[in-house]
């Protein structure tokens, strides 16, 4: 099954084509929409955290100040995102949705992380409210019942089948593939998930290491790599971890072929870090601003890029992006209602199917992105860059495999 987002909104005609917002208004938005939530702006997940959020803003920034606020029933509304730092603290975060909930918010944001997302998530699902997030894709949260949490991203077991379709028609084929998965939910998952569809398309998945959720020592997976040599090692670690990794693999001089880290290279930052070396790695990769979506509100992909740029000195990675898609999708679906009423605005979020900035909007029965639509593509740092290659007609550059050796990068 090969997932290629790009062909899918040129070639498939059946999503909704909703018409650009007006920049205009014929009336001072006076009124505002609260949209409450928590992210992790400090902690161990405050580096993805802080892209999260400044998608949230940026999102917010652009709709009040060249919008003029959104039109809903006939009245003009700014929209006002409240959120709070949760420390990359679930108890934290679960205590500060329930203050939102307290306080009155209708309608809320995901925070980074499923460990976080998972309990807030069943707060506000007792509640009744909405809550679009772009940080929480472990299957656990999908398979409670819930009716009110929407993901930008599918499920984790569904979300590497175009990595798995990569690794298959490699050239040389690989002889035996590692697995190296973090002891957290959405990490297994997301192992457990590739795993299954790898042995499908009859991969020689060798062995399958369990790393604890959080990595102090990765010598015992060197190790491991070392002696058993494997073409390709599939690491299901957040970003820390990811870094950890190779740093030791660096140090140790232990080379993989193919080195693919889920979370991680996606991220200036933790290319920066490493340097030459972060050159041939591979990871996930959802979205990149050279994408043709276009968007009702932010005009394209490009419109978005271009507006935060020049507004947010940060980097962008994708989860920036999937933060302002939220927000747009929130705003889809009240203009569909027609009403704020959040049962209402939950059964149009439903029921989108809208292309926007971050590609096409759609979501399965149980809330999570529908994974033609919003499944991941292969991405690999090349010459310090994150592009994508593969598949082959959304690359932004061809692959590089097999990866030059850490001693080749020395040089």
């Amino acid at each position: 099954m090969k997932i290629d987002r790009r062909t899918v909104l040129k070639t498939i005609g059946t999503a909704v084509a909703m018409p650009a917002i007006s920049r205009s208004a014929m009336a001072q938005a006076t009124d505002t929409i609260v949209i409450g939530g928590s992210v992790p702006l400090s902690g161990r997940a405050a580096e993805t955290g802080l892209n999260v959020n400044n998608g949230y803003l940026t999102a917010q920034k652009f709709i009040n100040e060249e919008l003029n606020g959104v039109e809903v029933d006939g009245k003009r509304y700014k929209i006002d995102v409240r959120l709070f730092d949760d420390a990359s603290d679930p108890a934290r975060a679960s205590t500060l949705i329930q203050r939102h909930l307290d306080d009155g918010v209708q309608f809320f944001l995901g925070s980074f992380g499923s460990n976080i997302v998972l309990p807030t998530a069943a707060i506000v699902e007792r509640a009744g409210k909405p809550m679009m997030q772009t940080g929480g894709a472990s299957d656990q949260i999908y398979t409670q019942g819930y009716k009110n949490i929407f993901c930008m991203f599918p499920r984790a077991s569904r979300q590497l089948y175009n990595t798995i379709e990569y690794f298959a028609a490699l050239n040389p084929a690989p002889k035996s593939i590692m697995f190296a998965m973090a002891n957290d939910a959405f990490s297994k998952t997301l192992a457990e998930g590739a795993i299954a569809f790898g042995k499908q398309k009859g991969l020689p998945i060798n062995d399958i290491v369990t790393l604890p959720e959080n990595i102090t020592d990765a010598s015992s997976l060197v190790n491991q790599i070392r002696s058993k040599k494997p073409d390709v090692l599939l690491a299901t670690t957040h970003d820390q971890n990811s870094l950890l990794i190779a740093r030791q693999l660096i140090s140790s001089n232990v080379d993989v072929p193919l080195l693919y880290l889920s979370l991680g290279p996606q991220l200036k930052s933790f290319r920066e870090a490493l340097g030459n070396f972060a050159n041939g790695l591979y990871f996930q990769q959802f979205w990149d601003e050279r994408s043709p979506y276009k968007d009702a509100i932010f005009g394209s992909a490009q419109g978005f890029a271009t507006y935060y740029h020049k507004h947010f000195k940060r980097d962008m990675a994708y989860h920036t992006a999937s933060g302002a898609a939220c927000i747009v999708a929130y705003v889809h679906a009240m203009k569909a209602a027609n009403s704020l009423d959040p049962a209402k605005v939950r059964e149009k979020l439903a029921a989108l199917d809208v292309e926007s900035l971050y590609g096409r909007i759609k979501f399965t029965p149980e809330g999570d992105g529908d994974p033609l639509y919003l499944g991941s593509t292969v991405g690999q740092v090349l010459k310090g860059n994150a592009e994508v290659v593969f598949p082959e007609a959304s690359r932004t550059a061809a692959p590089t495999y097999p990866a030059p050796t850490w001693a080749q990068k020395r040089g």
